[in-house]
């Protein structure tokens, strides 16, 4: 089963380079395939152009928020199998209930731990879509 999740596609939408430094590193060395936008322009129509497995999506984006972007997905019935980690540094309860209730199914504040990463990345991509969310709602 986790030779299936170690083939999954991530799209990183994250406009700070030393962020998407780390994360390449993490997602290579975890034989994940990956490609990343700088900006969130775009990124809703790439997102339904190759679904990926998992987005890795910063709040705070240049031109269309990460929170458009999760909200834009969500609205969009042939993305519903897309799962969607949000990234922030503004780490406050309100701002990960926020993003949980756009449809994010994990939320991560910055700056994180690879390891911290690594786990939630691993536990998003086993579960059914929508089951991570409510896990971390509950917590």
């Amino acid at each position: 089963m986790e030779d299936t999740a170690r083939k999954a596609e991530i799209l990183v939408v994250e406009d700070e380079d030393n962020i998407a430094v780390a994360l390449n590193y993490l997602l290579t060395r975890e034989g994940y395939s990956q490609t990343r936008l700088a900006t969130g322009a775009g990124a809703v129509d790439l997102i339904r152009e190759r679904k990926p497995d998992l987005v890795l999506l910063d709040v705070m984006l240049p031109e269309v928020s990460g929170y458009e972007i999760c909200q834009s997905v969500r609205a969009d019935e042939s993305c519903r199998d897309v799962r969607i980690l949000m990234m922030t540094a503004r780490g406050s309860a309100m701002e990960r209930r926020k993003g949980l209730a756009m449809g994010a199914d994990g939320f991560i504040s910055k700056p994180f731990e690879l390891k911290e990463l690594r786990e939630e990345v691993r536990k998003i991509l086993s579960e059914p879509r929508g089951a991570s969310a409510q896990g971390i709602a509950d917590a």
